[in-house]
């Protein structure tokens, strides 16, 4: 199969009005892609930030962001609780309680499993379960260190209750093997599906090749049942040369999930090297192409990577970000609280500092939306909140937590 050239890179509690890059056309989206209209992902060519953004000159509705919630330190999940309260996860190891009404607890959580902070390593998702009301559990990803303190640390994932401000009857579920000593690209984001399974995203630990070994977790999406046991129509199990948690391959270091609302699957997002961010759906015993394809170059030398873009039997992309804008968060927006954006799927810049909207029409994205440039930082996290407002976590060692309304 011939490779496909990369493009080339385009060149506070006051509310805080848009600016936006872009425009969305419509609000009414095509979700559903019959599957005999779908073009194989190994075949299909990816749409590119520069084209879309380009196409979209002005924001379709105004909208503006306010500081709820200042002071917390490197923030990197936000989830709700049933009584309104919501917790938020700081990378150096607290889990912590905001009140419906945004005060900040003082207190964190006790209980927290042992973290180790590093680099980018730390106390990543928090996400209770999809029955938490009646069944207490709350999910937790976080960097383990190894249990023989050798040095190296690996994404883990656990599930405890929250009583009287403490995580009790906590379980561990899984274990990333082998751990490694390297603080980077862990993954961390945990997705329940609806139908009784969740998710967890990894990364290749900056060890690119690792992403493509089969018996390695790095590089890899894991699914398991609730309570951490493998699923018995998982791609790879009863193959002695693969690990039978292992969902997908070939992925560098995700950062962002979220289950489409109609069709039910796995959508996610990913960091490229130098260039080459990408929008994908997950599906069984995929290969992604991480390090043998990619759109991204080697940081500084700018050198190609791998093979080129393209590979027989590896997955395309559904849209590429060139330059990067560090990829971080994801929520599809099927509230009504801004009905202009009824469809869209959000998701955070880091590096890019800004909220970005994708325009879907089925699996293609044909206008791209961003907004809050360099006004509210590094976005970390993206949620929809009960009220249907959009809410923001920034990265930084004073960040905050945000809510994006209409003007």
């Amino acid at each position: 199969m011939r490779a496909m050239k990369p493009h080339t890179p385009s060149p506070a509690t006051t509310p805080i009005t848009i600016r936006a890059a872009t425009w969305l056309a419509s609000a009414a989206l095509a979700w559903v892609v019959p599957a005999a209209a779908q073009t194989p992902a190994s075949t299909r060519l990816p749409t590119f930030s520069k084209d879309t953004v380009a196409a979209t000159p002005a924001p379709v509705v105004a909208v503006q962001a306010t500081a709820l919630v200042r002071g917390l330190k490197n923030a990197w999940s936000l989830t709700w609780l049933p009584n309104g309260d919501m917790l938020v996860t700081e990378r150096g190891g607290t889990l912590r309680r905001i009140s419906a009404d945004f005060k900040l607890d003082p207190k964190p959580i006790e209980g927290v499993p042992t973290v180790k902070a590093a680099v980018q390593a730390g106390l990543f998702d928090v996400v209770p379960h999809p029955q938490y009301a009646s069944n207490g559990w709350l999910y937790l990803a976080y960097a383990e260190p190894s249990p023989t303190d050798d040095g190296e640390y690996g994404t883990a994932l656990m599930r405890a209750r929250l009583k009287d401000g403490r995580l009790v009857d906590q379980q561990k579920l899984f274990a990333m093997s082998p751990k490694s000593r390297r603080g980077f690209h862990l993954g961390g984001r945990i997705v329940f599906d609806g139908k009784g399974f969740l998710y967890l995203t990894l990364g290749d630990r900056g060890e690119m090749q690792r992403a493509q070994a089969p018996r390695d977790h790095a590089g890899s999406v894991i699914r398991l049942h609730d309570d951490g046991r493998v699923p018995a129509d998982n791609p790879f199990v009863g193959r002695a040369e693969q690990l039978p948690e292992v969902f997908s391959r070939g992925n560098r270091n995700l950062q962002g999930a979220a289950i489409h609302p109609t069709t039910g699957e796995l959508w996610t997002h990913e960091h490229g090297p130098q260039g080459g961010d990408e929008l994908n759906i997950i599906r069984a015993g995929r290969n992604y192409g991480w390090p043998t394809i990619t759109y991204g170059v080697n940081y500084v030398t700018g050198t190609k990577i791998g093979e080129g873009t393209a590979r027989e039997g590896m997955e395309q992309p559904l849209h590429v970000w060139i330059p990067s804008i560090g990829v971080s968060g994801m929520a599809f927006y099927t509230a009504d609280a801004i009905p202009q954006w009824k469809g869209s799927l959000l998701l955070g810049g880091l590096s890019g500092q800004s909220l970005v909207r994708l325009v879907l029409d089925g699996e293609r994205v044909v206008r791209e939306e961003r907004l809050l440039f360099g006004e509210v930082g590094r976005v970390r996290d993206v949620r929809v909140g009960p009220d249907g407002w959009v809410y923001l976590l920034s990265d930084a060692p004073d960040g905050a937590l945000w809510r994006v309304q209409t003007r």
